[in-house]
């Protein structure tokens, strides 16, 4: 026994921690979980497992610690008569993801299963709380679940609106069970109907026993801006930058670009380049050149040399890193880096010295990608091109003063057009499926209050510098397999077999063709959207195809990138407004000074990890956050136009109605309960049929609505029937 004791006392690397004969923290729970597990279903009391455990004549707080610790983590659960296993009673950790009137979601925290939970069943759980939870039987084919404990209520702000009931302001959430909270007394000043942020500070265990306390308060719950102010708040979103990385960015700008920056660098200055980007745009992170070779293109892709000025882990890099991604939304823009930057010394602004990282290819006859070359360079660009402006020039509609400003560059403009013409029919060829999606342009008047809504659309410039930057970012990809060093890549992964199987599903309904395939490939997503391209449900079809793909995201693994067709593919083109741009830039700028493979792994590879899973999850907020801003803006636009007709097409069904999308991008409900008198089912899958008429509406079909109500608050809006 002694000699046993002695091992363990001089043993560094053992986990297991003693003080004389006590046990550790770890130690404890890994001995109370086989205790508890060796039971089996039945409870172990709190007597029995402390002396199992020998609590008593070892380090009672660590036992109790561990306890508590395995309680929290959802291992054990105790019940009336002591502890059990989790796994073996059927519990598991969840998360809950938000909460209606009467119900809510949560997901499993080892899957991404979503489960139904009714509201009575909730445990007065709140968005963001990590719960224990076991499955009900289901009333449907989905799964259902009882909350049974809150392990870790989370640390959120809650969003909402103020109400009155009978004399008593309250608390209405928007994530929340549609149950009014009283409020605690606070310092802030608030009115019935105003947008306003809100702690829980007493959590009970129904959602009407809660209390909340007021922090903040935003303005009249039914302006857009106020709603999206709200949107970024709870979300953690500082539009402001911290004073050490203002100083940082604002020395740097001052600091300009000076001649000795140019050491080292390639001189295009004498070139004609130039950038193409929407009116609006301040932070001008790309720009091109083209040339005619002997045997086809000399192409040049010229990108602000960001990691030039933002070092690796200075205040700036660690901000950017955190951020992740520049938000836009309306004329809003939250940047991932200082204006100082993005639209300073960083965008590539006409007239002006700038340095940039420069990837240079020649390009076949047919098209395709021969070999590359990055490098360090400095540019000046010719003019600030607007993609407007551009598409006129190549549509012969140009105005005279377009035709001037362009004069130097329209040779150059129209040698793109031939070589994108070239890439696109290629793209075509080798099956990459073309998913069309609606984007929306929101017009605000000087109130900043929404006053229209457009489509937003793609000209022939748009297609040319997507095209032109896709090929950058394949090369840049290709030249990180090819060195065999960390890298963050822009991944897809093909569709999941079950997906693919309810789209087949949904098509013969829709009586699309389906080709015939046993492992789906790009090409066979292409070929349905182009058998849907003349019927009704086209607009159904390709939300479907869209639906049935994995979500694009970053990996440190070359995996390929199924919705492009291509086997490599990176983000390299836009490192001022997205940190895996600059991550990549920070890595190759090292791999073209010919830095070792070795210390490339060294330095980069936990970096690499770092960037891809932070940036993916930082993306994915960012696109929640626009959708959201954005749904509050087109409901005030509706507002005004509550009573008007439009014409439109329905995009989706449900059990409870259908989806009607608008010409201009605006989609709203029409209820079940609005549809004319009968009775209607649900298909399951793109039908609402009248079991006593010959009356349907399904997913393609176009109606005439009147929009009945828009609530800014929710960004909600329901149509009805005309």
């Amino acid at each position: 026994m002694a000699k046993n004791k002695k091992k363990h006392n001089h043993s560094g690397n053992d986990k297991r921690k003693f003080a004389g004969n006590k046990f550790s923290v770890e130690d404890y729970k890994t001995r109370i979980e086989i205790f508890v597990r060796k039971n089996g279903r039945k409870p172990v009391s709190h007597k029995d497992l402390a002396a199992k455990c020998r609590s008593s004549r070892g380090n009672e707080k660590n036992y109790k610690l561990a306890l508590n610790e395995l309680i929290q983590d959802g291992v054990i659960f105790e019940r009336r008569r002591g502890f059990v296993m989790c796994e073996l009673i059927g519990l598991f950790k969840a998360e809950v993801l938000r909460l209606n009137r009467t119900f809510g979601f949560i997901k499993r925290t080892d899957s991404e299963e979503e489960i139904f939970v009714p509201g009575k069943f909730l445990c007065g759980a709140m968005p963001g709380d990590i719960v224990l939870a076991h499955y009900i039987q289901s009333r449907s084919d989905k799964p259902e679940g009882e909350v049974v404990d809150i392990l870790k209520p989370a640390d959120a702000k809650l969003t909402g609106i103020i109400i009155e009931e009978n004399g008593e302001q309250l608390f209405l959430g928007d994530t929340m069970s549609k149950t009014p909270v009283r409020i605690e007394k606070s310092d802030i000043q608030y009115k019935n109907g105003d947008k306003v942020m809100a702690v829980l500070c007493r959590a009970g265990t129904r959602h009407k026993d809660h209390r909340v306390k007021i922090i903040f308060c935003f303005g009249d719950s039914q302006s857009a801006q106020c709603c999206a102010e709200s949107v970024l708040a709870v979300n953690g979103i500082e539009v402001d930058f911290p004073e050490e990385v203002k100083r940082e960015a604002i020395r740097i700008k001052a600091a300009g670009v000076w001649p000795d920056d140019y050491k080292n660098r390639l001189d295009l200055r004498n070139i004609p380049i130039f950038t193409i980007d929407s009116a609006e745009s301040k932070d001008l992170d790309d720009a091109v050149s083209l040339e005619r070779t002997e045997n086809g293109y000399r192409l040049g892709v010229h990108i602000a040399d960001v990691s030039h000025y933002v070092k690796g882990n200075s205040p700036l890099d660690k901000e950017a890193l955190e951020r992740g991604t520049s938000i836009y939304y309306a004329d809003k823009v939250i940047p991932m880096l200082p204006k100082e930057l993005s639209n300073g010394i960083c965008s590539l602004n006409p007239n002006e010295d700038r340095l940039t990282f420069s990837a240079i290819m020649n390009i076949s006859g047919d098209g395709h990608l021969k070999d590359f070359k990055f490098e360090k360079s400095v540019i000046r660009s010719r003019v600030k091109g607007i993609y407007s402006e551009v598409n006129a020039i190549l549509d012969n509609s140009a105005s005279e003063e377009i035709l001037e400003k362009y004069s130097e560059l329209i040779p150059a403009i129209k040698l793109m057009n031939e070589l994108a013409d070239i890439r696109i029919s290629n793209r075509k060829k080798r099956g990459a499926p073309e998913i069309e999606t609606s984007e929306s342009k929101i017009i605000l008047n000087e109130d900043k209050i929404c006053v229209d809504i457009m489509p937003r659309t793609r000209g022939k410039s748009e297609m040319i510098i997507e095209e032109f930057m896709l090929l950058a970012n394949e090369s840049a990809a290709k030249l990180a397999v090819e060195k065999e060093i960390p890298f963050v890549y822009r991944t897809h992964e093909e569709p999941a077999p079950e997906k693919i199987e309810t789209l087949k599903d949904g098509l013969r309904r829709l009586n699309v063709e389906v080709p015939v395939f046993s492992s789906v490939k790009p090409a066979h997503l292409a070929e349905i959207l182009e058998n849907a391209k003349e019927k009704d449900c086209c607009p159904v079809v390709n939300s479907m195809v869209l639906r049935s793909m994995a979500k694009a995201k970053y990996q440190t693994e070359p995996i390929g990138h199924f919705g492009l067709a291509l086997d490599d593919y990176s983000h390299f083109t836009s490192p001022i407004r997205r940190y895996p741009d600059l991550a990549i830039h920070r890595i190759l700028s090292d791999v073209i000074d010919n830095a070792d493979s070795q210390w490339l792994e060294k330095r980069y590879s936990g970096f690499a990890q770092k960037a891809s899973e932070h940036s993916t999850a930082r993306e994915i907020r960012a696109m929640k956050i626009e959708r959201d801003c954005e749904d509050c803006y087109k409901a005030e636009y509706m507002c005004n136009h509550i009573g008007d007709e439009f014409d439109g097409i329905i995009s989706s069904v449900t059990e409870f109605g259908f989806y009607v999308e608008l010409e201009n991008t605006v989609e709203g409900l029409v209820h079940i309960n609005s549809l004319p008198e009968g009775f209607y089912s649900y298909d399951g899958y793109f039908a609402i049929k009248d079991e006593y008429s010959d009356r349907s509406f399904c997913a393609g079909d176009r109606v005439k609505i009147i929009c009945a109500k828009a609530d800014v608050n929710s960004g909600k809006i329901d149509f009805e029937l005309a």
